[in-house]
């Protein structure tokens, strides 16, 4: 089993910045791609930026340019570093790994338990 944690969601005002982390409880044998997804209330689950294995980026369109995804030096934990919010940003902010987690798993997707991000003055 592996637990992936979030750290860093709060409130904050618009205009201003978050840096999220994700650490994940044992590593993995092999990651295809890590995430960040974000649910707000009413609305399904979506994309906000991936990063693979080769370290190519993927972001949302409402957030490119403002949000910045990338891997620690260990590859065990990932960060979103969030800058110029708006109210339109609150939400739950999920970490997500598609991978293996052992050589005979099967690749499958992992969720990290969420944590929230609320831009409000």
């Amino acid at each position: 089993q592996v637990q992936l944690v979030e750290f860093g969601g709060g409130l904050v005002q618009p205009g201003g910045s978050l840096r999220l982390s994700c650490t994940q409880s044992r590593p993995f044998f092999m990651i295809n791609a890590m995430g960040w997804y974000r649910q707000a209330p009413r609305k399904e689950r979506e994309l906000v930026a991936t990063i693979t294995s080769g370290n190519r980026t993927n972001y949302a369109d409402s957030v490119k340019g403002r949000f910045t995804i990338s891997r620690g030096d260990t590859k065990l934990t990932l960060y979103l570093q969030m800058n110029s919010l708006k109210p339109e940003d609150t939400a739950v902010y999920y970490c997500n790994v598609l991978g293996y987690l052992t050589m005979t798993s099967g690749p499958r997707n992992y969720w990290g338990q969420g944590t929230q991000v609320t831009v409000s003055s």
